[in-house]
């Protein structure tokens, strides 16, 4: 056999196997089971069209797959499953092969905890946040906040959203309000003016936006992109401008 064989099939099989490993998606699938939780808790998958919500179901596959959901004093079922993975598809739905590189894990608590991650006990007020430091690619939520966001009705806040803009904003290293990975660079200051704008409108009681957005610039952005996917066509006519730059951060129109 010539000798050249030994020395080119290692090449070879490797490049084969390269290029026969599938695309990352390709070949998960939601059972039925799960698209019909789906169907019955999630508005904005309820609004899709059937080929909308197939890549709504690829895309909540594909998180399931790639980050771990755990329960601290509890034990997460499916529903838990599938309200975080739709909270984290939701703001990047019109944005293909996005990945959240900066998160490894999603922790769920029973209810709100405090500071030190208690979750018994007095002074418990945090519903979920985004972990930094020695915590940095984790994510900390309120399991009751999280039901809550996606099973009551007609409410403009949503916990799991709320934490997953949050994460977005700080995929270009700085929890900020300026998400420069969504933002053109020519919409910064505009964005910015818009916000200081409505915080002074906040603060006055002339706007329906939750007073915690005056916390800072980031937790605006967060804030504000619960209302903008929550309830959209009205957050479209209370605040048309502050919708159409989110719509076009979001690359979405849910209104």
């Amino acid at each position: 056999m010539n000798p050249l064989f030994f020395l080119l099939f290692p090449a070879a099989l490797i490049i084969y196997l390269i290029l026969r490993k599938k695309p990352t998606g390709q070949g998960l699938k939601l059972e039925e089971a799960s698209q019909k939780l789906l169907a019955q808790h999630v508005v904005f998958y309820q609004n899709l069209n059937s080929q909308q919500k197939a890549l709504f179901e690829t895309k909540v596959a594909v998180f399931l797959n790639e980050v771990k959901i755990e329960g601290v004093g509890l034990e997460p079922d499916q529903l838990d499953r599938l309200l975080v993975a739709s909270s984290a598809v939701i703001p990047i739905f019109a944005f293909d092969g996005w990945s959240y590189r900066n998160l490894s894990n999603v922790v769920l608590y029973p209810d709100t905890f405090n500071k030190d991650f208690q979750f018994e006990g007095g002074e418990r007020n945090i519903m979920g946040m985004v972990g930094n430091g020695y915590m940095n690619g984790q994510m900390l939520l309120s399991r009751s906040a999280l039901r809550a966001g996606f099973l009551a009705k007609g409410g403009d806040e949503n916990t799991g959203i709320h934490e997953f803009v949050h994460l977005l904003d700080k995929s270009d290293g700085a929890t900020d309000g300026i998400p420069e990975n969504l933002l053109k660079q020519e919409y910064t200051i505009p964005w910015l003016k818009m916000v200081h704008q409505e915080m002074h409108r906040i603060e006055t009681g002339k706007s329906d936006i939750n007073p915690y957005a005056l916390t800072n610039e980031a937790e605006f952005l967060s804030v504000a992109s619960e209302y903008f996917f929550e309830k959209p066509d009205q957050f479209k006519h209370k605040h048309p401008e502050l919708y159409e730059l989110l719509a076009q951060m979001f690359a979405q129109h849910p209104g």
